[in-house]
């Protein structure tokens, strides 16, 4: 089959003989429609991040059509529309049967090759998949927009951390009913006063995230003043650039004097985060969500003295459901942050154009077929 390789530090080799995967015990093959590339193939396609060991076919962030049954598969059928989520998880730990799949001792990710493991992704024509991370699409949803499913889960959990809700409390994942797009397993949102440092494709889908779920008022903070333009149409209140002298307490002071009630660093390097904890209130939270760079320097006595919660949020567990219906309703938009729609043959050069960061792209979302 054609896939696109990662074969060497930035290099790609558009394989037109890739070996093809096969659907075992409890598994489908599914046709890839869609793929987006995610900011974690950019960051690891150079080998900075060690989790994309050469070679491999990177792309976690997929839909596409089931053409392809395992043994033992019953539930699913030749022709179904699928997205699914970038964790395989195995489903019988303890941590899969409290619902945090996303934390699973035994846990690969799609496109991936840390060392321990390399899990070829969605930058093929196809790929073998076990059906319990499996999610249907309704026909109305294009399978470009349903790629954007695991993104806008991630935004999801986030938001879910700061409500604090367990997904345990929430649902179980592994409910038949939760594989299904119209799923209405759902927290109630927490509200109050919320600021998003980073407004990237993350940082935007978090913003509409926390205004799906009723929050009072969103500020974003960004160095890109267009992304900031971006965040105010989709629904942050105010927007402030980075470079902004005193913008700590600037927030702290529109915030009623003390600051938000929590913040969600969406980039992962010392100066978001230090600005994230920094505006937040007495007694707040802050939501680590992006993971740039592995060590930042960290403002310990803020924390200590204003007894701030910290929390990461790691990848996503049972929020497909959720974030299926809300690409389809639009009450989180994605049309916006689509730069590109792209056949998987020019892959290489979208990905050196995401690379070199000069063009403002958010997503571009490559086609096999």
């Amino acid at each position: 089959m054609k896939a696109l390789v990662l074969t060497a530090p930035s290099e790609f080799n558009y394989d037109l003989n890739f070996p093809e995967p096969t659907a075992g015990q409890g598994e489908v093959l599914v046709k890839v429609q869609a793929c987006g590339i995610c900011g974690s193939d950019i960051h690891g396609m150079d080998g900075r991040s060690g989790r994309r060991q050469m070679p491999i076919v990177m792309g976690h962030e997929a839909a596409g059509e089931i053409i392809g049954l395992g043994e033992g598969v019953t539930d699913w059928n030749l022709g179904d529309r699928v997205t699914f989520d970038s964790t395989e998880y195995c489903g019988e730990c303890d941590e899969c049967k409290e619902g945090f799949v996303n934390l699973c001792p035994n846990r690969r990710v799609l496109g991936v090759s840390p060392g321990e493991y390399r899990r070829h992704g969605c930058f093929a024509e196809k790929i073998a998949l076990p059906t319990r991370i499996l999610y249907r699409i309704p026909e109305a949803l294009s399978y470009e927009k349903a790629a954007f499913a695991e993104p806008v889960s991630i935004a999801l959990h986030a938001v879910n951390l700061a409500d604090g809700i367990e997904v345990g409390e929430a649902f179980t994942p592994a409910e038949d009913h939760c594989h299904e797009g119209g799923c209405d397993c759902e927290p109630e949102a927490k509200g109050g006063i919320a600021v998003v440092v980073g407004a990237g494709l993350i940082g935007l889908l978090v913003i509409q995230a926390l205004k799906a779920r009723g929050w009072e008022k969103v500020i974003a903070v960004d160095l890109d003043d267009k992304r900031l333009e971006l965040a105010l149409k989709l629904g942050a209140e105010e927007v402030f650039n980075a470079k902004q002298e005193g913008l700590a307490m600037h927030i702290r002071q529109i915030c009623g004097g003390d600051g938000a009630d929590a913040s969600f660093e969406v980039v992962g390097a010392a100066a978001p985060l230090d600005l994230a904890i920094r505006s937040v209130r007495k007694g707040g939270q802050v939501v680590l969500i992006g993971n740039l760079q592995p060590n930042t320097p960290f403002p310990l006595q803020e924390v200590v003295t204003r007894q701030l919660t910290i929390k990461g949020s790691c990848s996503c567990a049972g929020e497909y459901p959720e974030a299926i219906r809300r690409i389809q309703d639009g009450s989180i938009q994605v049309e916006p942050l689509l730069s590109a729609v792209a056949p998987l043959a020019d892959g290489a050069d979208w990905f050196k154009r995401l690379y070199d960061n000069k063009e403002g792209l958010l997503k571009v979302v490559l086609q096999p077929a």
